[in-house]
Parts: C-alpha cells; structure tokens; sequence
C-alpha cells in the first residue's frame, strides 16, 4: 500500500488496531422497517386520543373545565300546578333547601376528606359511612354536581351556609305539598328524583303521565372565576320559566265525598280495599277516580310498611271479576243475536237445574240469589236475576242461549279485553279464557256450568274497573264509547275520542225505556 496516500482517518484506525482492518456495514432493512411501524403506530394511537377527547369527550371535558373556573348556579323552575274541573289546586309548591356536593371542589383536597365528612355528617344528621360510602362510589368525571339531600330544615341550611364547607352547596328549592293526601293520591301520584340524581320527575300518576308539561324549566347563572378562584364577573345564561299547569276533569269536592262516603261502606262490610270511579258517559270525562286504600304521597315510602297494599292502584291497574256488572253486556248480546226479544221472561225460582250426565239423581244446580219470580231482560237487569242470565247466556231446555263463543264476540265487541288508554300510566288489561285456553291452562274441559258462570261475570274472565266502567257507559250513552281522560290540558285528539260508535247496538234497550220509568 501506498503510504504517501495515507490519510488522517486511515491513520487513526491503524494505530487504534494495529494489523487488523475495519469493515463498515449498512444497517439491515427490516430494522427501518420495525421503526417505522412503531413510529406510525404511536402516531395512530396520538391521533385516535386527540379525535376520541375532541368529538366523543369534548363536551364532557370542555363542562369540566369550565366547572373548575366557574361556577354554574342551577335555580330550579317550579313544576306546574295541577288544579280541578273548577280550577281548585290539588297541589302546590313550597319553598325548601337541598344540599349538593360540587364534587371538582369538595375532592381538591383530598387530604381534608375524612374532616370535611366528618363535619358534614355532624351538619346534616347523616351517618357518616353512609355518606363516605355515597362519595366514594360517585364518579366525580361524569357527575360534577350530586344531591346529597333534600328538603332539609331550615336550621340543617343555615349551620351550612355558616360553615361554608368547600364543595357544598345549599340551594333554594321546593317541594310538593299534595293537599288532602290519600283522597287524590293514585291519582295526582307524587314526584322524585331521577336516575340522574340532579331533577325532580313525576314517579307515578298524572305527576308521571304528564311530566314533561308539568316540568318547569331551569334558570343557569354563571359566576366567572381566574385561575385562583377570585370572582371576575357574573351573569344570567338562561332565565328559568316554570312548568305548565295541569286542569283536570275531577271534581274535587265530588270526589272528597265519594272517597269518605265509600271509605264509611267498606267498614260498615268489614272491608279494607276498593275501587270508586265516576265517568261522564257522553264525553269520557273522568269526575272521580280512586283506589282505596290511599296513601300520603307526600311521604310514599310510609305505605310500604302499610297494610292492604295502599301503593297498588286497584282503579287502572287491579283485573277483577266483574261480576253482575257484566249483565249488560250479555243482555245486548242475546238482544242483537235474536236469543231472546226484550219482553220474554223467565221464572227464577232461586235457582235453576240442570241433568249431571255422572249422577242422574242428582241434577247440577245453579243458584239466583234469591228467588226473582218471572223476569224480563228489564227487570232482570234491575234484579240482577242470575236465573235470566243463565238461561239466555247458556240455553236451558229449548232455549238456545248465546253460548260462550258468542259471548266471547261481545267481550271483543265492547273491547273488555283491552286498554282503556286512560292518560295514567301502568294501566292493565283483562282475560276471558276460551275453552280451548281453558283446557290447557287447567286441563278440565270447558262445560255448560263454565258459560252460566262466565254469563254472571264469575269464572274464567277478569278485567280493570275502569275499562269495566268504560265499556258500561257505552251502552247508557245510545253505543258511543268514549276514550277516558283526565287531563283538560291536551294536545291532539286525546280529549272526547270515540272509540266506538254503534247506536244500533242498544236500540233495543232504548225503544223499552219508558217500560222501566
């Protein structure tokens, strides 16, 4: 080798290694390669937490923020007042505190937690490890605000204020007062807070069935804080307005007697639940509705511990036998279906015999409450002569009754069967077994002593009082059906609705009126 060409580097590297050379090699391939997906994937990752905090969390994130330097003020907008036919107030709102915790403020400090419940807790007349349990579970991202209690005294709001414990906040509220309680109690329903632990809802009743017109709307008042807390300014973001008023068709003085007229019979019979309703057959109106027992829905959690289950409403919810009240309807059946004309009658001698195809000397006997003498479909109905009504119902000797298909016709012609839509919610609904459904819920098969029953509205049928009542008024109002209501206050068609409509379905009851007057 040339050494005059030598140069400096080549120098260096023979002295560091004398008599060995040195080989320089291009790095392999596959390692820019394994950069390169890492470098791409931690980009990806940066750039799917940017769009996920920006467009999914950006709202949440963008209210936390703002809550940490300043501070939102909610004044609730009152709920409306729901009032009677006569404009009477079956409700109203009276002033009250609630406690609420600014979670961001109370956990800043985190050192002072056990102090600040401690404290609270002593304040409030709540246990302590209830409320170290209720904070701790509370997810303080997604609940910046949570009630701790309600309608608290005056002098609980007060020794608050004066502690000024940070993170809690005492705000002006109101409460439901529902006047005469139990009397109005399934009807009005009463109110709670919601699954967002922050409004009041209607839980039940026209409280529930019209909360979204009863619910008034929140005022937001902003104080504006720097960064150390100092308040910078204030300002009213939305004005609060208060929730629309409820008329109803109730009459309120009707259905105080009512209720206390009834409450008398029932134990006067040794009784302790029923059902009262009153219904304007020509317009659906409802004027009186109750289940009784009630309950004070000012405190309805009392009632669990309550006999006769006062919580339960009997009047929409409740599927009884209906009983005699469902003479009428078997009456215009045999009517329509040519069974009988109006003047034929029947001798009730207190009960009627049939042969038992098992014990021939001993004929199946089924009894009239008592011994009616000869009744036509007017007095039978006015007697409530269970004779006349197995006959034509179930056919004896050459009679041919309606037999229970055909009786099973009029139930779905007078829509026993279904909902009443009434504007309260968790209405029920009825049943009348077919034989065939009959037979295999019970494995008996159906027989003519099942359709006598079915013909007194005893047996294997069952509905609510107020479709029973509803159904009813249909044939004292000529065959028009009206869907009942209870709020005057309605949009749409829900107020005077026909549901059904046949005037020829009780003409023959009309054309005999002046026989019964």
């Amino acid at each position: 080798m040339n050494k005059s060409s030598l140069d400096l580097e080549e120098a260096f590297l023979e002295e560091a290694a004398p008599g060995e050379r040195s080989l320089e090699l291009a790095l392999d391939f596959r390692a820019f390669v394994f950069v390169g997906i890492l470098a791409g994937l931690s980009l990806a990752l940066i750039i799917s937490r940017l769009i996920y905090l920006n467009y999914w969390e950006g709202d949440y994130y963008g209210a936390r923020s703002k809550n940490n330097s300043n501070k939102e003020i909610v004044v609730r907008g009152e709920r409306g007042i729901i009032k009677d036919r006569y404009g009477k107030p079956l409700v109203k709102n009276i002033p009250s505190w609630s406690i609420y915790i600014n979670t961001s403020d109370f956990f800043k400090t985190p050192k002072d937690f056990k102090a600040k419940v401690a404290r609270l807790a002593d304040l409030t007349n709540l246990k302590e490890e209830e409320l170290t349990a209720k904070l701790k579970s509370t997810d303080i991202l997604k609940i910046p605000s949570l009630l701790l209690a309600k309608d608290v005294t005056s002098e609980v709001a007060i020794n608050l204020r004066a502690e000024n414990i940070i993170g809690v906040e005492v705000k002006d509220d109101y409460k439901r007062d529902y006047l005469d309680p139990r009397i109005f109690s399934h009807l009005l329903g009463y109110t709670g807070v919601s699954a967002t632990n922050e409004d009041v809802t209607g839980l039940a009743g026209l409280e529930a069935y019209y909360d979204k017109q009863l619910k008034g709307k929140d005022g937001l008042f902003t104080v504006f804080r720097d960064a150390k807390g100092n308040v910078l300014d204030e300002k009213l973001i939305e004005d609060q307005a208060p929730g629309s008023d409820l008329n109803l068709t109730i009459d309120a003085e009707f259905q105080r007697y009512f209720y206390k007229r009834f409450e008398e019979g029932l134990k006067s019979l040794d009784r302790h639940s029923g059902v009262g309703i009153a219904i304007n057959p020509q317009t659906g109106e409802i004027l009186a509705l109750f289940s009784y027992p009630g309950f004070d829905n000012n405190t309805p959690a009392k009632a669990l511990k309550e006999d006769h289950k006062p919580l339960y409403n009997r009047a929409i919810s409740g599927v009884y036998s209906p009983g005699s009240t469902f003479k009428p309807f078997v009456a215009t059946g045999a009517l329509k279906e040519g069974v009988v004309k109006p003047t034929d009658e029947f001798l009730s001698k207190g009960y009627i015999e049939i042969p038992n195809p098992y014990f021939p000397d001993k004929p199946s006997r089924f009894l009239d409450w008592r011994p009616q003498g000869y009744v036509n479909v007017f007095s039978a109905l006015a007697k409530s002569s269970n004779v006349y009504f197995y006959i034509v119902g179930g056919g004896f000797k050459d009679i041919v009754g309606l037999g229970v298909d055909r009786i099973h016709k009029y139930w779905d012609f007078f829509k026993l069967g279904e909902k009443t839509g009434i504007d309260l919610p968790s209405e029920n609904v009825g049943f009348f077994w077919t034989p065939a459904e009959k037979e295999k819920k019970t494995g008996v098969p159906w027989r003519v002593g099942n359709t006598y029953n079915v013909s007194i509205g005893q047996g294997d049928l069952a509905m609510t009082p107020i479709r029973l009542i509803t159904s009813n008024a249909a044939i004292a109002n000529g065959g028009k059906m009206y869907q009942p209501f209870i709020g005057k206050s309605l949009t749409g068609d829900r107020g005077n609705k026909v549901v059904l409509n046949k005037p020829t379905l009780v003409k023959d009851f009309t054309d005999y009126l002046p026989i019964l007057t």
